[in-house]
């Protein structure tokens, strides 16, 4: 197993208990790639990469590998999102509960009747919706199983109503059902998590999502992110598989019936089956030093989008929580913060990355974790992780990211403060993470946490590219992907070393003909 991110460790802990010996080969001394947590500030538990796990508790596969036996224990952000009064006005902030019935009260005292009763509709309409996705996404992206995931849904709609539902804008979506900016922005900043805007096409079962976290929200593993990597971890070594932190792969090369693997500490391993979980264009560099064909990597690495970057992350340790006008701590500190109350925002910032610039107006997702689970922060204190969108990874003036870092991050702080006031004044330490941080320390190119773009043509059978979509690479049998780079895509969801795993178990199964003898 080459990385060991949570899909590379699923991966791992699946072909364990199918009784084979596994190895993860890990460049990093911290597990786990962004799915990990290191004490940042004193008595601070804080995530390198992702904070609220989504994805995965929809997937079964927390239960299937048992990983409440090894310690793994969520806890519901419940509120799961919080949107803040606009400035100067006299409506109240926007409260989206897990209770529906909560939620639509929410919206009606912030945004009135009709757009509660259209919220109240778009659940109903979109939960199976978003519950059939979640299903497209449990195995490999090959076209009949894509086909069976989404068959029979919505048969009233006509197939040709219902694939123009989920092949529009997030924007036009939300134009369709609601009238209250405010609540479009709040959703379309939501659906914004997957790394597209929300004016790109098929972006609308993104917001859809939102409809799933009635039945199921958000988790937040307890003692950070990370807990999630421990729990896999611990699952691997029961079933005799070993992890080796500190030696990276260096090259992959093919030999004989299997493949040599060379790490930076001088070891060469032989396996029959290798698993990548590293970022596609790295897994194809340790092929080029391999010796693969060298045309075949090129036409690849060409064709591959990774995009001009997501955002960056202001690590802080506060004294005290984020007070939002008209909302108590319990309403607006569970969940995601959805600070943007205008979807303007978001596409002056989303066009302001594409040409190399700042935004013009950080767009803030703030996570206050802590008040949760106080075991990440010493007794008093409080932790928050502030997620800003989009800001490029390469600067169209040249400059480097070093020269922006600590100024973006007041911008950042400032952008809370104008929804808190008094924020800024209880942040006590800050850790920057800007995208040119983001791959140095977590390997993500480009600074993209999803590997490539999530657009529409490098999604599903297209992910990275239609020939590298079923987790095999062409001409090298044996090998393996998983990742954010594969179907289905960023976020914690496991999805992908779980189809990965079920592939390679598939093809070691399958009896091989034995060479004829010239």
């Amino acid at each position: 197993m080459v990385g060991s991110g949570h899909n590379a460790l699923v991966a791992a802990c699946y072909l364990a208990r199918a009784g084979h010996r596994v190895e993860v080969l890990e460049r990093d001394e911290v597990l786990g790639g962004a799915v990990s947590t290191v004490e940042r500030f004193p008595g601070h538990l804080v995530d390198r990469g992702s904070s609220a796990h989504i994805m995965i508790r929809h997937t079964g596969i927390v239960e299937e590998l048992e990983l409440d036996r090894f310690g793994l224990r969520y806890l519901d952000c419940d509120p799961w999102a919080f949107a803040p009064a606009p400035p100067g006005g006299d409506r109240p902030p926007l409260v989206f509960h897990r209770d529906l019935d909560r939620t639509c009260a929410s919206i009606e005292a912030a945004c009135g009747t009709r757009d509660a009763d259209a919220y109240r509709r778009f659940v109903r309409t979109w939960e199976p919706r978003a519950r059939r996705v979640m299903r497209s996404f449990a195995g490999p992206p090959v076209p009949g199983r894509l086909l069976r995931s989404f068959w029979g849904l919505d048969a009233r709609a006509g197939g040709s109503a219902l694939s123009r539902e989920f092949l529009q804008t997030g924007d036009a979506l939300l134009d369709s059902w609601f009238d209250d900016e405010r609540l479009k922005a709040a959703l379309a900043w939501f659906g914004a998590q997957s790394g597209p805007p929300m004016s790109e096409p098929g972006t609308a079962p993104m917001v859809g999502f939102a409809a799933l976290m009635h039945t199921l929200p958000p988790g937040r593993a307890v003692g950070g992110s990370g807990a999630l990597t421990a729990a896999l971890v611990e699952r691997l070594r029961a079933e005799g598989g070993t992890v080796s932190p500190g030696d990276a792969v260096t090259e992959l090369r093919r030999a004989g019936d299997g493949w040599r693997v060379r790490t930076e500490s001088g070891r060469n391993l032989h396996a029959r089956t290798v698993i990548a979980g590293t970022h596609i264009l790295t897994t194809l560099d340790l092929l080029g030093r391999g010796g693969f064909d060298p045309e075949a990597l090129a036409g690849w690495r060409r064709r591959i989008r990774v995009g001009p970057g997501i955002g960056m992350v202001v690590r802080a340790a506060t004294d005290a929580l984020p007070r939002y006008p008209g909302a108590s701590i319990e309403e607006s500190s569970r969940g995601l913060q959805l600070l943007a109350t205008d979807r303007r925002q978001l596409r002056r910032a989303h066009g302001a990355a594409l040409a190399g610039d700042l935004p013009p107006q950080p767009v803030v997702l703030a996570m206050s974790f802590s008040a949760l689970d106080p075991s990440i922060a010493p007794p008093g204190q409080h932790q928050m992780s502030l997620w800003a969108q989009w800001h490029p990874y390469r600067l169209a003036d040249g400059s480097d990211w070093s020269a922006h870092a600590e100024r973006e991050g007041d911008r950042i702080i400032a952008e809370v403060d104008s929804a808190a006031p008094g924020f800024a004044a209880s942040v006590r330490e800050r850790f920057v993470q800007t995208p040119a941080d983001l791959e140095r320390e977590l390997g993500l190119i480009g600074g993209n946490v999803m590997h490539v773009e999530m657009s529409l043509d490098q999604m599903f059978f297209w992910r990275p590219l239609p020939e590298l979509s079923g987790h095999r690479v062409p001409g090298a049998p044996g090998l393996y992907l998983t990742g954010a780079s594969t179907h289905p895509g960023g976020g914690v969801s496991g999805a992908a070393g779980r189809s990965a795993a079920r592939v390679a178990l598939r093809d070691l199964r399958r009896p091989r003909l034995p060479r004829l003898r010239e």
